[in-house]
């Protein structure tokens, strides 16, 4: 008599054959987020001097709630896409979170400090990536529970 103690089927099918390479892309796209992060906040006074005067003061007027933002976008995008990768349910509330922290970060880039006015439209581009992807990831865990896909 065995027991199968790992049933991996769901009442949907199989899981696609895509979704491990997506999830890993998702987690490598993340962790580039989070490689970004942790270079903002240890940025020297050395490193900060070598940039335009206009990228400086954007940089050190950043409040702590944009940088909070920008700390659950990534690590919680990081850790959805972990979870994401394990097929756990936990990555909808970590992507959910993590867009979250996109889109009150980007109000702060966009809204309210003038980075458009000191980047230009090409530093547009990857906050705009930035937004989509976030919003991808979250349709697609949705869909991925819906599916069945997530234990």
């Amino acid at each position: 008599m065995t027991e199968n103690t790992q049933d991996t089927t769901n009442t949907q099918g199989s899981i696609p054959k895509w979704f491990t390479i997506a999830a890993t892309l998702a987690l490598v796209w993340n962790l580039m987020g989070v490689l970004a992060f942790v270079g903002q906040v240890t940025m020297t006074d050395e490193m900060m001097a070598q940039l335009p005067q206009a990228e400086q003061t954007l940089y050190r007027t950043i409040p702590l709630w944009a940088t909070i933002a920008f700390a659950c976008a990534v690590f919680a995008g990081a850790l959805g896409s972990l979870a994401l990768l394990m097929k756990k349910v936990l990555a909808q509330p970590l992507l959910i979170l993590s867009l979250a922290g996109v889109i009150i970060q980007m109000f702060h880039a966009f809204i309210i400090s003038n980075s458009f006015e000191v980047l230009g439209a090409s530093g547009a581009i990857m906050p705009i990536m930035v937004v989509i992807i976030a919003i991808a990831l979250v349709r697609w865990v949705s869909k991925a529970k819906a599916q069945h896909w997530l234990s």
